[in-house]
Formats: structure tokens, C-alpha cells, sequence
């Protein structure tokens, strides 16, 4: 059976369209996820909507599935002792749980061509941490739940400008001191 030019053309293209398909989803695609986190020294037992019981060590995050709308988590302390029992309510398809209320920063990063990133970041309020002020306005957060960022801690921003034709912008949340090694290494005002 011999297949004609144009049978070969559509062959071609469906492949084609699948291997873009494929390196997307595999190796592009910003995967969505919950996370609960631990900065602390301590260790933490916690169980979400009446759910199983999970540990958390210090140091340790822990992806958790939430569903859309209220939710309901009770913290125990390392001896099983009830911290608290709160309701909290889900938005956007990821978030963070501060089950220890510890500070975090929520900081914008600005992309785009020919952007002047120094004038755009000294025209915004500082923030002030510790007795000291930070430029670009990043937002303290120490309540349990958070979904107000696009990056979450565990994850880079983008080193790859996507349209060069607009300033764009994205959130990432950071812990305390992650915020504060980032700051001092990115921001490098000449």
C-alpha cells in the first residue's frame, strides 16, 4: 500500500504536535500543589478535613491535596497535644500551610525587554524587616493559609523572559530568611 504525499504530511504533523505535547507536560508545565510547611525545630502531627494523620519535622514541607472551597486542619504539637483547630478556604490550584504561623515574604519580580527593573523597584514602598527597609514592597505573611503567589518555596522564578513585548510580573513566597539571602544576592542596586 503506498501512502500519498499528503496522508505522509498529516502523519508528520501529528507527531509533531504530540512531541511538543509530550515536552510541555513533561518538562514546562507548572505543576499545581499544596504544600505544608515546617521552618521551625520543632515537630508538628496535623490532619486536614478529618483526614489521616500526617508528621511534619522541622525543616520539612509536605505536599497535601485540598480541595476548593473551606477546609479544616488541627495541629498537634511533637507530644500529640492539640495546638489549635482552624477552617481556612482555598481559591487557586496552589497554596501554602503555615501551620507554625512563622513569617514569610511574599516578593514581585518584574520581566520583560529593555525593562528597567532598578527604576520599577525604587518607586515602590519598602517594607521594613528586622529594623531595616527592603525595597519592591514584598508582603509579610504569617497567618495559616496563603495562595496570594505563583511561585511557592519550593520553586525558582522564571529564568526565561515569555513575552518581550510587556512587563510582566510574578509572586513567589519565601520564608523569612530564604527572602532575606535572595534579597541581598538579587538586589544589587550600581
Amino acid at each position: 500500500m503506498k501512502i500519498s504525499a499528503s496522508t505522509k504530511g498529516l502523519i508528520i504533523s501529528v507527531i509533531t504536535v504530540l512531541v511538543a505535547f509530550g515536552i510541555y507536560n513533561f518538562f514546562l508545565a507548572k505543576k499545581n500543589y499544596y504544600l505544608v510547611d515546617n521552618p521551625t525545630e520543632n515537630t508538628f502531627y496535623f490532619t486536614i478535613n478529618n483526614g489521616t494523620e500526617n508528621i511534619i519535622s522541622a525543616g520539612q514541607k509536605v505536599h497535601v491535596d485540598l480541595k476548593k472551597g473551606k477546609n479544616e486542619i488541627k495541629v498537634f504539637d511533637g507530644q500529640k497535644k492539640m495546638l489549635y483547630d482552624s477552617g481556612f478556604v482555598v481559591n487557586k490550584n496552589r497554596g501554602l500551610l503555615n501551620i507554625a504561623h512563622r513569617d514569610y515574604y511574599i516578593n514581585e519580580q518584574f520581566y520583560g525587554y529593555g525593562l528597567n527593573k532598578d527604576s520599577l523597584i525604587a518607586a515602590r514602598k519598602q517594607t521594613n524587616i528586622d529594623g531595616k527597609l527592603y525595597l519592591n514592597a514584598p508582603v509579610h505573611f504569617n497567618k495559616l493559609y496563603t495562595d496570594a503567589f505563583y511561585y511557592n518555596i519550593d520553586e525558582k522564578y522564571d529564568g526565561i523572559v515569555k513575552n518581550i513585548q510587556k512587563v510582566e510580573s510574578r509572586t513567589k513566597i519565601f520564608r523569612k530568611e530564604d527572602f532575606l539571602n535572595y534579597y541581598k544576592e538579587y538586589y544589587q542596586f550600581k
